[in-house]
């Protein structure tokens, strides 16, 4: 059976994509061709798919199926991708129409820099978070000059079984990455330091961390339903001279919400610093 989508890099997010496509069986294994770094990394990268999906190395003669596929998914580790400009010169890919789609996750790698590697190939720039591995992502995603419809149904059709999509400006991409994919390590940071200040305070440490995590997400989902802005949640529940108000003061005074919004500035600029460094 003739490979369809070729995974150049088979980690955790580019399962994520790939798994729920074989669920439904919008693809079967054999035409999936995984490539990952090294023969070690082959074993690891098969578990959880199902038979007859193949997995290679880089290093292996055979990984040029995945190369010649229509639809590649690029998610190696942007430093990396230096090494698969220098692979891609070698593997011979022929003139076709419409092109090859080629869908990159890589952070910080922009159009530029992919149309530039992959000359032959219509390019992709796709932003997708962490919380895509349970469905519950966000995934924005930036369009080559010369995408045809059918191709971006086809992209659509990668991210929507996992996250809500945002269509936007590649100019954009950055500061939506240093929100959405860099965002869960903040939030990871909050919950773990709030489970730390609970057991500070006297609870266990197993019910600190479920109250911390059931806070957050209880929290989210009323802002959400109830279309709340951020600022009318905290002024629902800081009263006059209690509580909250006490602790806010406090976190106000830490500099919390400029820390919050300074890191997501710097996140933003690595990610351009990292285009920068692909393209010279």
């Amino acid at each position: 059976m003739e490979v369809s989508i070729g995974v150049i890099g088979l980690g955790r997010i580019a399962k994520a994509i790939i798994s729920p496509l074989l669920e439904r069986g919008e693809y079967e294994p054999e035409q999936v061709f995984g490539i990952v770094g090294s023969p070690s990394s082959v074993s690891p990268a098969l578990i959880d798919l199902p038979a007859g999906v193949r997995v290679v190395s880089s290093e292996d003669y055979l990984s040029k199926e995945a190369w010649s596929s229509p639809l590649k998914l690029l998610a190696i580790k942007p430093q990396q991708f230096g090494k698969i400009k220098e692979l891609v010169s070698t593997v011979q890919v022929g003139d076709q129409i419409p092109k090859p789609l080629l869908i990159s996750v890589l952070a910080g790698i922009n159009l530029a820099s992919l149309q530039e590697a992959f000359p032959k190939h219509t390019c992709v720039r796709a932003v997708p978070n962490t919380p895509s591995l349970v469905g519950s992502g966000l995934t924005g995603l930036a369009w080559g000059d010369d995408i045809t419809f059918a191709q971006k149904t086809t992209v659509r059709k990668l991210f929507e079984p996992i996250s809500e999509i945002f269509e936007l400006p590649e100019q954009q991409l950055d500061s939506f990455l240093a929100l959405t994919s860099s965002g869960p390590a903040y939030i990871a940071l909050v919950i773990e330091a709030m489970a730390d200040g609970a057991v500070a305070a006297g609870l266990p440490r197993n019910l600190s961390n479920e109250l911390a995590h059931k806070t957050l997400s209880g929290s989210a989902t009323l802002l959400r339903k109830k279309g709340l802005h951020p600022a009318e949640l905290k002024d629902m529940v800081a009263s006059p001279g209690g509580t909250t108000i006490s602790a806010l003061r406090h976190l106000e005074f830490a500099g919390l919400r400029s820390a919050l919004i300074e890191a997501i500035v710097l996140a933003a600029q690595k990610s351009r610093q990292l285009a920068e460094e692909a393209s010279n």
